[in-house]
């Protein structure tokens, strides 16, 4: 039986209590020796001398959630990892708040190191999420992923 795409978007920032209840519940997984975690964190970038002040995310919802869930099955099919956690924000995230919260865990870090950077490298490429960088003065333009 085919696994059903979940639904990694919050709204808002990442809070750390999540991040950090993320990782308690894994405690009782007593095969796993290592979790690897991305965080992606709003920058306040200065673009053409104006600072950004928040990213609002928007994304073709079902689209992403598909593309998302191939990504997790891919990872899943070229590592020997034991769980994999995808969450991205949606809406507004001010500078300094968590945007994106990726958790790998496997039996042994290497393979945790691997399949996190693939994870991650596949979600900048492929995804359809959009963030609008929204300047201090009021003023937005549309982010570019580098």
């Amino acid at each position: 039986m085919e696994k059903k795409p979940k639904n990694v978007f919050v709204q808002g920032a990442i809070a750390p209590e999540f991040i950090a209840d993320s990782i308690a519940k894994h405690q009782s997984k007593t095969q796993i020796g290592a979790h690897d975690i991305f965080l992606g964190q709003v920058r306040a970038d200065e673009i053409e001398g104006k600072t950004v002040g928040a990213i609002e995310y928007t994304a073709y919802e079902d689209m992403a959630n598909m593309k998302f869930h191939e990504i997790r099955e891919n990872t899943f099919s070229r590592f020997k990892i034991t769980c994999m956690h995808i969450y991205h924000s949606l809406g507004k995230v001010n500078v300094g708040e968590i945007c994106l919260f990726v958790f790998v865990s496997s039996p042994h870090r290497r393979v945790a190191f691997d399949a996190l950077q693939f994870v991650v490298e596949e979600i900048k490429a492929q995804v359809p999420v959009f963030g609008k960088e929204l300047f201090e003065d009021d003023s937005y333009q549309w982010k570019v992923n580098t």
